[in-house]
């Protein structure tokens, strides 16, 4: 009897899961603090649970634990975190057609036409990426264009910030799309000068007409799209993301990678829409799952579009479009209804706002609303990129989180300029304003309209120049925000913009050992070594999803 105890006892252990603590040892650490500034230590234990059990300062003794790991002097930073990303987008957009790097009309359609020969089993040609503006086209491409490109499929391709997209004859003509047909609310089909002949470019709402004739999907395509998506975010030392627009397919993705144990991306969900949100989610938000990798925070909201398609909701006309102030998507009472209907389920508002009149009702609107749904609600607005100068002190009342994206402020600024003209900028992407009035900022890319490397974000942050250092000392560099508060800004800050804090997002004892070895110091490196940066490892929860070598 005593013996089949004993096999019956060893039999057990060996199927268990072999726990120990781990050293990852021989590093340059650091993390954003308790009190926000940046501590510095030379080794990180990571208990069985994968949480940080401890952090070694220089001088102190190192405790012998079951495992060491070698860090090899590498700088360990925490896991960034991208405030503001569109997951399934990454994901589609790694296996489609990516026109991000065209820089004319020419070479374009030069890449869709190689594009279509090397895909001739797809039914569709999809796509995303492309910009009029770094084309230097002064106008949208038209259906004929792209027909001369590909015109026996039909062919769809999302411009670069997802507010417009561009269609060929065959896909107007596939979507049933004529001179009768009429821009719908919140959008517009633009027209062809002087008649009212589809041009092929549908901005914001419209583009749903479009959408609707696009074969969706199959679980097993999104499933891959996701699988993409991971590898892309974790090579760039992304380990969690707020994830802008979840559909019940995309949550449905995320889950079905959390049952089979391949979710390793922490996911902060905003629903797309509110009934997207109760379908998702029900009452209340989501308890955290899968060890904190995924919750349905909140819901994701839509005041205006951008400005590189004119959709962005100004208070005054366009500077080089006089009479055009942009598409509110979303009227007044709406918002404050749809605000109402969150706060009452304790679900997280995050609303899209990007010209002055859409950030002006955004922050009106959660004023009144504040009144009611008092305490600790973190109303997020998504962009906050041109602000009127009136508004700006707003945002640092009823605990507000500016999320914003460093990148579009180097991207944009050229095309702003046009947009509003010199005397309407003083509000314009007002990163140091905001914190200096109070507000919290969390930082992120917007990907895909957007590369997601987080360095190219801290290094537009802290000097507010593109990659080529233009303009000379920055732009508007008053808004500059310092080293510490970038590095907060994709780490601690983006966590707590997501209800994440004490789970992850800071590498302290309690906390997930979510963290990234990089090649160099973030806050000594030189703003182009600091776009240079490599990532060796990222690992998250204790266990190392992606590694250079």
């Amino acid at each position: 009897m005593k013996f089949k105890f004993l096999a019956t006892a060893l039999a057990v252990a060996l199927a268990a899961p072999a726990q120990a603590d781990v050293l990852i040892d021989n590093v340059e650490g650091m993390t954003i603090g308790e009190d926000g500034k940046v501590e510095r230590f030379t080794a990180l234990v990571i208990d069985d649970d994968g949480k940080v059990a401890q952090i070694v300062k220089s001088g102190e003794d190192k405790p012998q634990t079951d495992y060491r790991e070698d860090g090899k002097g590498a700088v360990m930073i925490p896991g960034l975190i991208d405030a503001h990303a569109h997951v399934m987008g990454i994901g589609i957009g790694a296996l489609t057609l990516d026109l991000s790097d065209t820089t004319s009309l020419d070479e374009a359609l030069d890449k869709i036409r190689r594009f279509a020969a090397e895909n001739e089993a797809r039914p569709w040609i999809l796509g995303r990426g492309w910009n009029q503006e770094k084309w230097g086209l002064g106008r949208f491409p038209t259906a004929e264009e792209l027909d001369s490109a590909v015109a026996d499929r039909p062919v769809y391709l999302e411009r670069v910030d997802g507010h417009a997209g561009w269609a060929n004859t065959l896909a107007m003509r596939a979507a049933g799309i004529t001179e009768a047909s009429e821009s719908p609310s919140g959008g517009r089909i633009e027209r062809m000068p002087g008649s009212r002949q589809p041009s092929g470019v549908f901005v914001d709402a419209a583009e749903q007409l479009m959408r609707a004739a696009i074969p969706a999907p199959r679980p097993n395509e999104r499933d891959l799209a996701f699988a993409e998506a991971q590898k892309v975010l974790h090579r760039h030392g992304i380990t969690a993301v707020a994830d802008m627009g979840t559909t019940i397919e995309d949550w449905q993705a995320f889950r079905r990678a959390g049952d089979k144990g391949a979710l390793t991306l922490r996911i902060m969900s905003y629903a797309a829409g509110p009934d997207q949100m109760e379908l998702i989610a029900g009452a209340r938000p989501s308890p955290w799952l899968y060890d904190d990798k995924l919750r349905m925070n909140g819901v994701k909201l839509y005041l205006d579009g951008a400005l590189g398609s004119r959709g962005a909701w100004l208070k005054q006309p366009y500077a080089d479009d006089p009479g055009n102030t942009g598409l509110p998507l979303t009227s007044p009472a709406k918002l404050r209804n749809i605000l109402v209907r969150a706060a009452q389920g304790n679900f997280q508002p995050a609303i899209h706002a990007i010209g002055t009149a859409a950030n002006e009702d955004a922050l009106n609107a959660i004023g009144e609303i504040a009144e009611s749904f008092p305490g600790d609600r973190r109303w997020r607005i998504e962009h906050v990129q041109i602000v009127d100068p009136v508004d700006l002190p707003k945002l640092g009342q009823n605990g507000i989180i500016a999320s914003m994206q460093p990148v579009h402020q180097t991207s944009d600024r050229t095309m702003a300029e046009a947009r509003l003209g010199p005397d309407r900028l003083e509000g314009a992407y007002a990163w140091n304003t905001i914190l200096q009035l109070g507000g919290r900022l969390a930082f992120g890319s917007d990907a895909p309209v957007e590369s997601p490397d987080p360095f190219a974000g801290l290094a537009a942050a802290t000097t507010r120049m593109d990659a080529n250092g233009e303009p000379f000392g920055g732009w508007r560099p008053q808004e500059r925000v310092n080293r510490e508060q970038a590095l907060a800004g994709f780490t601690s800050e983006a966590a707590y913009a997501g209800f994440a804090e004490g789970r992850f997002g800071r590498l302290l004892p309690g906390e997930r050992a979510d963290f990234v070895l990089i090649d160099r110091d973030p806050l000594l490196a030189t703003p182009s070594e600091l776009r240079a940066t490599k990532v060796l490892q990222t690992w998250v929860g204790g266990r190392k999803v992606y590694d250079a070598d």
